[in-house]
């Protein structure tokens, strides 16, 4: 039985670090052009250079998107950045057009393909069909059981891998293929500018009464077409692995460090503990509760165990319960004081928990705030501020600290 690759979504050079130092085995990302993300902040070719050199040194795989899914003018200048791609050392590429492969497979014959989601791959013989094509692995559409994706699993070679979503935001369409952007603001979802329309809150006017807005509602069979829940099988590792998953995937290139670090960590821990000793896993309810932490929606297990009604719910708003106030960059032990980046307004006497990639988080109490010139400060309320505070705890370079939001 081998261990299973946990992916995780970089939507920056940070993000990338932040995966990797928690970690990921492997991260997946968007270049300069032809991805489906493109409003994450992505890479610039010194920053993907960068990246992929950090994720080489440490043993771990860069994968990078090229799913759109082009219209005539996507296509200038295509075979150049796929060149540059390859030249980066990029560890495949994530693809969905059959163009797109084709051209991959002219100009990088050696680069290694994946195939997207965006693909709507469900079936075993679709799959034996792209891996024929000259792709090595699969990303299975999100529609699909357990049951299905082992069945898939046994009808392929050992040479063709698949890769699922195990955490994240669902897309309403059929894995994520949606007009609804395209319709109501002029973004096309699928050459990587949604809107993500299926998120917004909607209510129903009738004609002769404009101006008064009545709240939708559901009945016992529900009436929430466009809202979502969030994937989340980190209770499920056990299954997952029984599947035959190659890699589970991690939703979230839009999504903060804080979200990067606390799912990876999570899903981590869960992953090496059942391998540690598959007969005698448990599962341990402070992994869940980590993600609880973290910006995210309603939690369920979508398709996986062929329940696709458990889709429609009460709401689609996320739940944020904690906020990243700051970035630890430097800890004196014998001034006992730590060196912090802020991220959110936070104030002196503050209790804030540590999240670190080893073991349980831990709670410290930020004291004497002082600014770069050493004044004594009550907050750091100026984005990205340096400032210092007493610790007693040995804190880490890269240290997350987190503040619950019903602290004052």
């Amino acid at each position: 039985m081998k261990k299973p690759e946990l992916l995780a979504p970089a939507g920056n050079l940070e993000k990338l670090k932040t995966a990797i130092n928690f970690g990921a085995d492997a991260v997946y990302l968007g270049g300069s052009k032809l991805n489906l993300r493109a409003f994450a902040d992505n890479f610039a070719d010194n920053e993907l250079k960068e990246g992929i050199e950090y994720a080489h040194k440490r043993g771990k795989k860069v994968f990078v998107t090229v799913n759109v899914f082009p219209h005539n003018e996507d296509l200038v200048g295509m075979e150049d950045y796929l060149k540059k791609l390859y030249k980066l050392k990029a560890d495949a590429i994530l693809v969905s057009d059959p163009g797109i492969i084709m051209t991959a497979k002219e100009v990088v014959p050696n680069l290694e393909l994946h195939l997207s989601t965006q693909a709507n791959n469900v079936n075993w013989k679709s799959a034996m069909f792209w891996h024929n094509q000259g792709v090595k692995r699969i990303v299975l559409a999100r529609e699909l059981s357990l049951k299905e994706i082992n069945e898939i699993r046994c009808h392929l070679p050992e040479s063709c891998e698949i890769e699922a979503f195990v955490h994240g935001s669902m897309c309403m369409s059929y894995s994520g293929r949606c007009v609804l952007s395209n319709y109501m603001t002029g973004r096309d979802a699928n050459r990587g500018q949604c809107a993500q329309p299926c998120r917004y809150k909607y209510y129903l006017m009738e004609e002769k009464r404009q101006g008064e807005y009545f709240p939708v509602f559901e009945d016992d069979r529900g009436a929430y077409i466009l809202n979502s829940k969030d994937l989340c099988m980190v209770e499920h590792i056990p299954e997952l692995v029984k599947s035959g998953i190659n890699s589970l995937k991690i939703e979230g290139r839009m999504k903060s460090s804080y979200y990067v670090a606390t799912v990876v960590k999570a899903y981590r821990r869960a992953i090496d503990a059942y391998f540690e000793n598959p007969d005698s896993y448990k599962f341990k309810k402070v992994w869940l509760d980590d993600l609880m932490k973290a910006s995210h929606r309603v939690y369920y297990t979508g398709f996986y165990f062929g329940d696709p009604d458990r889709q429609i719910y009460e709401t689609s708003s996320y739940i944020r319960n904690y906020d990243i106030v700051g970035i630890v960059k430097d800890y004196d032990s014998l001034e006992e004081r730590v060196v912090i980046e802020q991220r959110n307004k936070v104030l002196n006497e503050d209790e804030v928990e540590v999240l670190r990639p080893k073991g349980d988080g831990f709670c410290i109490r930020l004291c004497d705030m002082r600014n770069e010139e050493g004044e004594k400060i009550e907050s750091a309320p100026v984005a990205q501020m340096i400032f210092t505070a007493k610790v007693s705890n040995k804190m880490e370079k890269g240290d997350m600290l987190l503040k619950a939001k019903n602290d004052k």
